[in-house]
């Protein structure tokens, strides 16, 4: 099974935690004081019941025992109070942890090497931004609150119920070995169970995922069959890999249900014993019997626990990794000496062992316009994004000024050099935060201005509000010609002086395309273009043109001299071709 993204191991997972509840001194102990006032006001009860039943042996009044009963329900009331307090106090801190790992989760995830991203594929990391997550979420909000309270509640259950009498440990201590062996049995398994069944969704999520957005070639192909069987694979893998937590789960849970009865009916018989023979009083034995039996609860709810708590530390484990992802950059803190961009022996694999680019050489001058042109799979777009720096080369270098694309820190990278590809987002919001994410401090004119250089503008004032028109999932849903120029638009407020175009135009009309490419020319006159054409007629507006064939630059000049040549590229060019390639 595909693992490209890494997970944390328990030493990280550990250092994590206590970074977290450092960060966080006041809030948890106001929440762990609490709880103990809550489980010590809980423990008076079994000890006044003991002492009434001894009274009662004894010989009592009315009005002492209506002030046992008194006693008692105080601090009931107490406890209740008390307890709703601390659960409020670890639920508000919960939350708050939460959303700082979730905004840890983001900053991480946005920082990901898209070249990683692209590897790990869609399945991987989009299980962990939704079931890890919620899995996370459930774990911080409720597991660690219940077991902080079931982990007090033991620990201060067990010392009144030593005060009673040490004896009572006897029956306590037979409910160990149970409990123990049972319970380690199962962590033993359980944490690598939950990261199979993890991992066994987020294969089965791309493999979805693969398949509804290849639909269109899936049916062209005729790979229904096949599509549908590793469906099938990945389905049964997912459903073997729960089905492994589960029986765990249905060994473990009984042998624990055994454990609980031993401390009881151990407590009553050995007490009971002691007492014939003299050794404890009959009020001793009724508190100890109730301690034990008190002792159920917070046990069995700190135990019910573990499992939730297995499956959100592997949740955990899965978020935390994505900080271990090693950055593809490092920044020199060079800075570039103009803007020549050039591509020196540059050889680039996305499997080890099988190079896609094989020693190309590509020297852009500042201000000039390339045109990449090539059959599908030479190598063309795999260049482009070298070019941008999405990605380093295997061996050779490309650089911008003298300086390696991925020497640069990412904001100075796309100061220098921008990529548009055929692929476009429209974000969640207003057209007005779509484009000016690209330039924050730009004025609406600015934003007109830049709509209407790639022929945007006339649909935008049509929306009905204009810049504040809501756009994106669940709102006003963009063509995806109006998503490219929308794309196009941001370009042109980022402002860099070398732009790559990925087929940036291929969803529009071609009359449409050609109109505000020229558009767009105008726009970006005097800027470094290297277009990776998707139509020939970009080829022919370009200074010079660049044939891609098998990872190789096979030939390069201008539309004029390579037609004269015919080769490769004058082939493109018979009549009926030009606007199909």
């Amino acid at each position: 099974m595909r693992q490209i993204l890494p997970v944390a191991d328990g030493a990280e997972i550990r250092r994590h935690a206590r970074r977290i509840a450092l960060q966080h001194p006041r809030a948890l102990l106001i929440a762990l004081g609490l709880h103990a006032l809550a489980a010590v006001s809980g423990l008076a009860a079994p000890r006044l019941i003991g002492d009434l039943v001894q009274d009662v042996q004894n010989g009592t009044t009315a009005a002492k025992v209506n002030l046992v009963i008194g006693l008692i329900a105080g601090f009931v009331v107490v406890q209740s109070l008390l307890t709703r307090w601390a659960r409020y106090r670890s639920f508000a801190l919960g939350e708050q942890v939460l959303a700082e790992l979730r905004e840890d989760f983001v900053d991480n995830a946005l920082a990901l090497p898209i070249g990683t991203v692209e590897r790990a594929g869609t399945g991987d990391l989009l299980s962990r931004t939704s079931r890890d997550v919620d899995t996370l979420s459930r774990t911080v909000r409720f597991a660690v609150p219940e077991t902080i309270i079931a982990f007090v509640t033991v620990l201060f259950s067990l010392t009144a119920t030593l005060l009673v009498g040490v004896w009572v440990l006897v029956p306590l201590l037979a409910m160990v070995p149970v409990l123990w062996l049972s319970t380690r049995w199962y962590l033993r398994r359980a944490k690598d169970g939950y990261l199979r069944e993890n991992a066994a969704y987020a294969q089965m999520t791309s493999s979805l995922a693969e398949t509804v957005e290849g639909a269109r070639t899936v049916e062209a192909l005729r790979r229904y069959d096949d599509r549908v069987r590793r469906g099938d694979d990945d389905a049964r893998g997912s459903y073997n890999a729960e089905r492994y937590t589960l029986r765990l789960r249905t060994i473990w849970f009984p042998a624990v249900e055994v454990g609980y009865l031993v401390p009881i009916v151990g407590t009553l018989l050995f007490g009971g014993w002691l007492h014939i023979n003299g050794q404890v009083t009959l009020g001793a034995v009724t508190a100890g019997v109730l301690y034990a039996n008190q002792l159920i609860d917070p046990v069995d709810r700190l135990l019910s626990w573990i499992d939730e708590l297995q499956s959100g530390g592997a949740a955990f484990a899965r978020l935390l990794g994505i900080s271990d992802v090693p950055d593809d950059r490092t920044a020199s803190g060079r800075t570039p000496d103009g803007e020549l961009v050039e591509a020196k022996d540059v050889r680039f694999s996305y499997v080890d062992g099988r190079d896609v680019l094989h020693g190309v050489e590509l020297t852009v001058q500042p201000g000039e316009r390339i045109a990449m042109v090539g059959p599908s799979g030479a190598g063309k777009s795999t260049l482009g994004r070298l070019v941008a720096g999405i990605h380093p080369p295997r061996t050779g270098s490309v650089t911008v000024g003298g300086v390696g694309m991925t020497e640069l820190p990412l904001d100075e990278l796309r100061r220098q050099v921008a990529l548009v590809t055929q692929e476009h987002h429209v974000f969640v919001g207003t057209l007005r935060d779509n484009l000016s994410m690209a330039r924050p401090a730009a004025t609406d004119t600015e934003l007109y201005d830049a709509l209407a250089a790639v022929d945007a503008r006339e649909w935008a004032e049509a929306l009905p509000e204009g810049l504040d028109t809501r756009v994106g999932s669940g709102q006003l849903a963009l063509t995806p010609a109006q998503a490219q120029q929308l794309a196009l638009a941001r370009l042109v407020l980022a402002d860099p002086h070398t732009l790559v175009l990925d087929e940036a135009t291929s969803l529009i009309d071609p009359r449409a395309a050609r109109h505000m490419e020229r558009s767009l020319a105008a726009v970006l006159e005097g800027r470094t273009v290297i277009a990776i054409a998707h139509r020939l007629y970009t080829a022919h507006d370009a200074d010079r043109v660049a044939v891609v064939e098998d990872g190789r630059i096979t030939e390069l000049g201008s539309h004029d001299e390579l037609v004269e040549r015919q080769g490769s590229y004058a082939k493109l060019w018979k009549p009926g071709t030009a606007d199909t390639q």
